[in-house]
């Protein structure tokens, strides 16, 4: 439900507009060194108001840790981690109530829950929920010093120039989506278990669990299908698993295969757009003109990077524990 992993087991928690978002994380090796410090660069990259075409809401997202850590390391006890939200605006959010937004969780989370649900700012639904996922990231990546994961924009509104693609949004005073791309560098080949915790399993499994990730490809995805398979065949070149081309994005039978882990994900556009739109009201059941008030981002996929990285790594050192490719005690 609201957990993820085998051996490095997160669980989430939190709301938009709640006291508090945060994070557990079970499973990490005691002796790991780590400070608020260290979360900081990537939690920085996930903020919004910093760059163009992001919600305006800042919050200092600074990490308390409320256990796991004494001495600066990791005690192998379930460490958690809160970030306080404080810059909140919720009578927006109260003045649209009758009017679920269509493209958001509004409809579905009322039907779920009947109607208990914290639908400000989208409650558990809200990308704010993600600040955790980032950290634990960091801690993660912390764990494989040796592998490098990046991720990118590529294209934003269909336009690989961005600021053109964000353009496009302003213009027509709307929302857009984008496309990301993360390559891993120095993942061993072996990780991933087959049947239905396969590498590209657990990685689309995490990736649909990012608010607004519609569709996700490995290598060169949905291209395969209209290719030879002897084009699409990767040649393996020597005894340590290299291919002459990385058509498979460096997964074959859901196992790692030592070359780089290439994949994409497709980010829908914020549901929530200033556009006026039509929609029904819950409270007369009619169809009304509408248009969603607060601050909200023009496009969501320019804060998803560092949450792909995150994502990623989380899959990637609870896979490298199952194979024991890390040590469970981290020597002092």
């Amino acid at each position: 439900m609201n957990s993820f992993g085998n051996i490095f087991r997160i669980s989430i928690f939190g709301e938009s507009h709640g006291e508090c978002v945060g994070i557990t994380i079970d499973g990490c090796p005691a002796g790991l060194s780590l400070s608020a410090e260290d979360l900081l660069p990537d939690l920085e990259r996930r903020k919004g108001g910093i760059q163009k075409g992001t919600t305006p809401r800042k919050e200092d997202d600074y990490p308390i840790f409320k256990s796991g850590i004494f001495n600066g390391k990791t005690t192998g006890f379930p460490i958690t981690i809160l970030f306080e939200n404080n810059n909140t605006r919720s009578e927006d959010y109260q003045k649209q109530r009758d009017i679920p937004r269509p493209g958001h969780a509004d409809w579905v989370a009322h039907q779920k829950f009947g109607g208990n649900e914290d639908y400000r700012g989208g409650g558990h639904f809200s990308a704010r929920l993600t600040t955790g996922l980032v950290a634990a990231g960091v801690i993660a990546k912390k764990l494989m010093p040796q592998i490098n994961i990046t991720a990118t924009i590529i294209e934003v509104g269909g336009e690989p120039d961005i600021e053109k693609g964000l353009q496009k949004a302003i213009d027509a005073k709307d929302s857009v989506g984008g496309i990301i791309e993360c390559t891993v560098t120095g993942v061993p080949a072996g990780i991933g278990e087959p049947y239905f915790n396969s590498l590209e399993s657990a990685l689309a499994h995490i990736m649909f669990s990012i608010p607004a990730v519609k569709g996700i490809e490995f290598g060169a995805g949905f291209k395969a299908a209209k290719m030879f398979g002897s084009e699409h065949n990767d040649a393996i070149e020597n005894m340590q698993g290299q291919t002459k081309t990385n058509y498979a994005g460096g997964i074959v039978g859901g196992i790692s295969n030592g070359n780089n882990l290439v994949f994409r994900i497709a980010v829908k556009p914020t549901s929530s757009t200033p556009k006026e739109q039509t929609s029904l009201n819950w409270n007369t059941e009619q169809m009304e003109k509408f248009s969603v008030k607060g601050r909200h981002d023009l496009c969501v996929a320019l804060r998803a990077p560092v949450i792909v990285e995150a994502a990623t790594a989380l899959v990637l050192v609870d896979m490298m524990l199952i194979e024991q490719k890390i040590k469970r005690v981290i020597e002092i």
